[in-house]
């Protein structure tokens, strides 16, 4: 898991404070251990997570360790970005997108 004091973990339990009931933005990772591209987006929520850390709160879900918060939110494949503004759902990404597709999807979530 990571290392970084800006990534935090959540589960179907946790969710809801994690989440729901952050005020402010949050940046949900759906991930799986064995899932490829889900490893090779890490860094790049990393140094997101890093640059916006006064503005987004990035959170990492197991969706082997949690399968109901994925499924509340229709997420088929992985990894799965998903944003949310105070408690709502605003945007999705699904795959393992750019650095810039997803800086450019926290900026306007974070307006």
């Amino acid at each position: 898991m990571s290392s970084n004091p800006y990534i935090f973990e959540a589960n179907d339990e946790t969710f809801d404070s994690e989440v729901l009931k952050h005020p402010g933005a949050v940046l949900v990772d759906f991930w799986a251990e064995w899932c490829g591209p889900c490893k090779a987006l890490a860094p790049v929520l990393d140094s997101l997570a890093d640059e916006f850390k006064e503005k987004i709160k990035v959170v990492k879900v197991n969706v082997d360790e949690s399968p109901n918060s994925p499924q509340q939110y229709k997420v088929r494949g992985i990894p799965t970005l998903v944003f949310f503004r105070n408690g709502q759902q605003v945007d999705q990404l699904v795959g393992n997108q750019p650095r810039d597709a997803i800086r450019g999807v926290i900026e306007k979530v974070v307006k």
